[in-house]
């Protein structure tokens, strides 16, 4: 009789049918040298008792450790959030387990993470780097782990990468604005030196150029990260809400502001409603992330929204490809965001909330 809470092993169901250790294990590998009839019997007997797979005995085995790592920068932020549920999902769905590693945007934290993955013997690993070198990655690929960036690129980093089109993004919503009949436009911006920031910083000036606007020394206010001991915050809206105090004093009826963040976007609304300006009969606002509350402030707050779900989801099959053996060249895949028209940018005020 097993005693009461034992672990389930393939001898205790070897024992329990009266067969070989290794004919129930080929029977579970689903070797062709078991019998049909006797592979039923042991599966059946295997589920009957509980019986859970060892995933370290199956990687020394087989020479996988069916773990993936996942290094990010802020898991407070729900971008990350999605991407890490998509990440995860599409690993499960193939046998991986995920391993999460956070740096808060501290490259020593990032290079102790590398060095972590090496030490575990991980598949592969999904990465989103600080963007302050690449030796750690490179030390982690040359000995043999595959990694896919996502989000943000790295220099001399030659690796399939996925991430938002950013300056697209910020591109759709200024020249919005424009054909709304916005006189001014403004940008509200993380000053932390990302991709993704300069990217949409880019994606500003081309649509201002292509609208024969110039760019003034005032046009884009850029917002200092917060940080403390325990973490960076680039997307604070206190911080924001400090610089809007400034900016709104510069706002004519009729301007617009493009922030890199809805979190910027909340300080913004809270330095125009303390000055009594009205969005948007006076200014009207687009924020970045569409992030939950941006459909219940009042007015509703236009927004781009960053496809965090297919960015993870397309980052995952392309790190699995690689596990398994694919030699194709890296890829770069740039996927769009959408742009979420709401009141604060000429939407229905009377649109019903969530849309």
């Amino acid at each position: 009789m097993m005693r009461a809470g034992a672990r389930v092993t393939l001898k205790t169901i070897a024992e329990s049918l009266g067969v070989s250790v290794k004919t129930v294990s080929r029977a579970l590998a689903g070797k062709d040298s078991v019998g049909e009839e006797l592979r039923a019997r042991i599966r059946a007997e295997a589920d009957r008792l509980g019986y859970v797979p060892n995933s370290m005995a199956r990687s020394l085995v087989s020479g996988a450790a069916m773990t993936v790592g996942m290094v990010i920068t802020h898991p407070a932020n729900p971008f990350y959030a999605s991407l890490i549920s998509a990440v995860e999902e599409r690993c499960r769905a193939n046998g991986y387990s995920l391993l999460l590693m956070v740096t808060e945007e501290d490259l020593e934290t990032e290079r102790e993470a590398a060095e972590a993955l090496l030490r575990w013997g991980v598949d592969g690993a999904v990465a989103t780097p600080v963007q302050q070198g690449a030796e750690h990655w490179q030390r982690l690929r040359d000995s043999g782990v595959p990694i896919v960036l996502v989000n943000r690129g790295l220099e001399g980093f030659d690796s399939d990468f996925v991430g938002v089109d950013h300056e697209r993004g910020t591109y759709e919503a200024v020249s919005h604005l424009l054909g709304t009949g916005a006189t001014s436009i403004h940008l509200l911006e993380e000053d932390v030196p990302f991709s993704s920031a300069a990217d949409r910083r880019a994606g500003f000036h081309r649509a201002l150029t292509e609208h024969n606007i110039a760019v003034q020394d005032d046009t884009v206010t850029l917002v200092p990260p917060s940080t403390d001991e325990r973490r960076a915050l680039p997307w604070d809206p206190a911080a924001a809400y400090r610089c809007a105090q400034q900016l709104v004093s510069r706002l004519e009826p009729g301007a617009a502001v493009v922030t890199g963040s809805d979190y910027f976007a909340l300080g913004l609304y809270r330095a125009l409603a303390e000055k009594g300006i009205d969005v948007p009969a006076h200014v009207s606002v687009i924020g970045h992330g569409d992030l939950p509350f941006a459909a219940y402030l009042q007015p509703t707050l236009a927004s781009v929204r960053p496809p965090a779900d297919e960015i993870g989801a397309r980052a995952a099959e392309l790190l699995l490809e690689r596990i398994q053996g694919s030699t194709a060249p890296p890829a770069t895949i740039y996927l769009p965001p959408e742009l979420k028209i709401r009141a604060s940018a000429g939407g229905d005020r009377n649109e019903p909330r969530g849309k």
